[in-house]
């Protein structure tokens, strides 16, 4: 749907933006052309005379996402976490958008809770309590499961929510379309795939079995981390609206004379929520990536407890031995071997001189080790290493960047529980222990154990392959147009074969 609906639903944001002051801010955070300014002026124009809308307590994006509804605070929360669309300044007004609504009546979660889990609800849950908090896609109630009595969450989504995201989710495409027909510089930026990302969170968002299952996997993969617990998932009493897990009862993380008055020690909390972080995200490649202090409470024994795992961010195994080589090479200031890892990736285009990007990198490394703990600040770090990766023509790379704004999110929290903090001294063991286990011969060997399993499932399919690829390479006359692709697949399929052959015979299985 790209018609006249669209257009008018542009026509609004435009509007209501103009009238909240936010259009300025915007354009000059997104670095807008002067095409650009000029559509979005001519569209918001006429309506700047009706006066200011929205709160005025709140900083002029906030104020109009907030007015302009549920999809678009949403819209701002996922933009919050690409600095590199609309700037670090942005992005950090985006982190502390209030996403918070009027609660819908409790009649109609109750409503929702019945007809999704096909029973009544005293059959469920013995208490059921007016919302406790309301955000822009479900609200939590506070209940008691029937039977034992155990106090739980119970995460129900707003009514006809899926309608209403959709409608907007396609007119962001329309207006992601406009701004690259109007800015073929934002093009680098991929609106479009701004978009995309943000509709695929969202679809993940507006089914809870899929918070559910993620809530899941993150409380396997954690269940042994000393000081940290996941809240349990109640299978039998989840669904596509609703989700329930465990009370996580303890003292929110921002509370912190309550925190101190219970008798924890405030820098050793500092240091296991950024160590956490990182063993999370190097170790399992799935982290929480929305860690702000709202999602972080501190139990009576200490423990931190996580909530809310509607954003999750996964990386791949490659993508994490990359990025742990980054973040190792700035720790021992060996900044040409940062530059090398980026080529190697295939981050920076091949043509750029890569002793150029490590005087580049120096500059944005060197400065943290001449400063003190409390004045290191990755959010600067990551500011000025956007600039210099797009000065190199570097892409954007959405799930390094999600890495990237979780981590200035949970530098924040730690420095809120200690302002001294040295985030480089409580990652570098990390780090290390990810170097020694995951970069070496020990490593290598384990890959090249899982290459033959996975080769050899296609053990019967081998020699076959191997035979029409040697006959191909072995032709007379002109190469085929494929044969640039062909060739490397061959060596690749040889090589494998080699190594499965090889490994067999020395019993790796």
């Amino acid at each position: 749907m790209r018609g006249p609906h669209n257009l008018w639903r542009l026509i609004r944001t435009g509007a209501t933006m103009e009238r909240t002051g936010a259009m300025r801010v915007a354009l000059d955070a997104m670095h807008a052309p002067l095409s650009l300014r000029i559509a979005a002026r001519v569209l918001g124009w006429p309506f700047k005379w009706l006066g200011y809308k929205g709160d005025p307590a709140l900083p002029p994006v906030t104020r109009a996402l907030t007015a302009l509804g549920p999809a678009y605070i949403k819209f701002g929360q996922i933009l919050s976490t690409r600095p590199d669309v609309v700037g670090q300044q942005l992005a950090t007004q985006l982190q502390v958008l209030q996403d918070k609504l009027p609660p819908f009546a409790r009649a109609l979660a109750v409503q929702t809770v019945e007809d999704e889990l096909g029973h009544p609800l005293g059959a469920m849950f013995s208490e059921f309590s007016e919302p406790v908090a309301a955000a822009s896609i479900a609200q939590v109630h506070k209940a008691r499961r029937a039977g034992d009595g155990c106090p739980v969450a119970v995460k129900v989504l707003r009514p006809r929510i899926e309608q209403a995201f959709q409608k907007d989710i396609d007119a962001f495409y329309f207006a992601a379309s406009v701004i690259e027909f109007l800015s073929p510089a934002s093009r680098r930026l991929r609106p479009a795939d701004v978009v995309a990302h943000f509709e695929g969170v969202v679809t993940g968002e507006l089914d809870l079995r899929l918070e559910s299952s993620s809530a899941a996997e993150f409380a396997e993969n954690t269940r042994d981390d000393e000081g940290f617990r996941v809240p349990r998932v109640d299978w039998q009493l989840s669904g596509r609206r609703v989700m329930t897990l465990e009370w996580g009862e303890g003292i929110p993380i921002h509370d912190l004379d309550a925190i101190a008055a219970a008798g924890h020690d405030l820098r050793v909390l500092a240091a296991r929520v950024l160590g956490l972080f990182l063993s999370h995200a190097l170790r399992d490649g799935f982290f929480h990536a929305d860690m702000h202090q709202g999602n972080l409470k501190v139990a009576e024994n200490g423990d931190i407890i996580a909530l809310d795992f509607g954003i999750m961010g996964h990386i791949d195994d490659y993508t994490r031995r990359v990025y742990a080589e980054i973040l190792y090479g700035f720790i021992r200031r060996d900044f040409k071997r940062v530059a090398e890892v980026h080529f190697e990736a295939g981050y920076v285009p091949a043509d750029r001189d890569v002793d150029e990007f490590a005087r580049a990198l120096r500059a944005v490394g060197e400065p943290i080790f001449g400063a003190r703990a409390n004045e290191i600040s990755m959010a600067h770090l990551l500011s000025y290493l956007f600039e210099v990766t797009e000065r190199f023509g570097m892409q954007t790379r959405t799930e390094l960047i999600l890495l990237q704004r979780t981590m200035v999110v949970v530098e924040g929290v730690a420095r809120s529980l200690d302002p001294d903090i040295n985030i480089w001294d409580v990652a570098r063991p990390i780090v290390e222990r990810y170097i020694r286990e995951n970069i070496g011969p020990a490593a290598l060997m384990r890959d090249l154990a899982q290459t033959a399993r996975v080769l050899s499932r296609f053990g019967p399919r081998l020699p076959a392959l191997a035979e029409a690829a040697l006959v191909n390479l072995s032709r007379d006359g002109a190469p085929p147009p494929e044969r640039s692709v062909r060739r490397p697949l061959a060596y690749a399929l040889l090589g494998g074969a080699v190594t499965a052959a090889a490994i067999w015979l020395l019993g790796a299985f």
